[in-house]
């Protein structure tokens, strides 16, 4: 039995660890009775400066995201929009751990199924083509608009769905059947005052101004962050070069 409503979704995000890093944007493609019904995208504020590689991998940069919106804000929008639709997603399982997470924190159940185009495809493309959303748009002249923007791969991932589904779905009818996504995951806990000591010392140190939320600061996000300023800038020194009593252990 063919699918016929679902959501399509992808995510840009700060990072690869959805325990650790957050979203940058969501774009989502609802489909009813095998149209398109409606189309969600928002640019979601990450308070912390992006990396040098997700500022060239999606075009986002410090500047966009932080016009974008709070997660706060966003996420109850997300829930409504997605409703109790299954999610389809190229690798949907990477996007489904930052959704998740992002459940997790602010107390809401998040059980959903899923559609994942990329493992459609390794089932039933030969094995030596390359299966990213890029590779497969041009083999089947999917025109996909900025790569690494959300809402367009979102489209594109449908468009790839329907296409495999049309050529594929009478023979392997078990490969485009919804199936649930488990992601197991804690709440993340809020950064410790000895964290947030050290992270404004370390700023004040080397003069940087930090694009930071200090009050939905978590202990990930702030360990991460104290480790880019010693990683980029070093530790502060004491009088005799050495490292200030406690610095060792005060990110956690």
């Amino acid at each position: 039995m063919k699918i016929q409503n679902y959501v399509a979704v992808d995510l840009e995000m700060t990072g690869l660890n959805a325990k650790r890093d957050s979203i940058l944007e969501i774009g989502a493609v609802r489909v009813k009775n095998k149209q398109v019904e409606a189309e969600y995208q928002a640019l979601i504020h990450p308070h912390l400066e992006l990396s040098e590689e997700v500022i060239a991998l999606t075009g986002i940069t410090n500047e966009m995201a932080a016009g974008g919106r709070e997660m706060d804000e966003v996420f109850p929008e997300i829930m409504e929009f997605f409703g109790d639709s299954p999610l389809l997603g190229h690798n949907v399982m990477f996007d489904y751990g930052f959704l998740k997470q992002a459940a997790i924190n602010r107390n809401t159940p998040f059980e959903r199924q899923g559609i994942d185009t990329l493992k459609i495809a390794r089932k039933v493309l030969p094995p030596d083509e390359k299966k990213t959303l890029q590779a497969l748009c041009g083999r089947f002249g999917i025109v996909c608009g900025h790569r690494h923007r959300a809402l367009d791969d979102a489209l594109a991932a449908m468009e790839l769905y329907e296409l495999l589904e049309a050529a594929h779905e009478t023979a392997q009818p078990e490969l485009f059947v919804p199936f649930p996504l488990v992601y197991k995951t804690k709440k993340q806990q809020p950064a410790t005052n000895r964290q947030k000591n050290h992270l404004k010392q370390l700023a004040d140190y080397h003069g940087i101004v930090l694009n930071v939320s200090w009050e939905t600061l978590t202990k990930n996000e702030a360990s991460r962050q104290i480790d880019r300023l010693i990683s980029q800038y070093g530790r502060i020194p004491k009088p005799d070069g050495g490292c200030p009593p406690g610095c060792a252990d005060m990110r956690s």
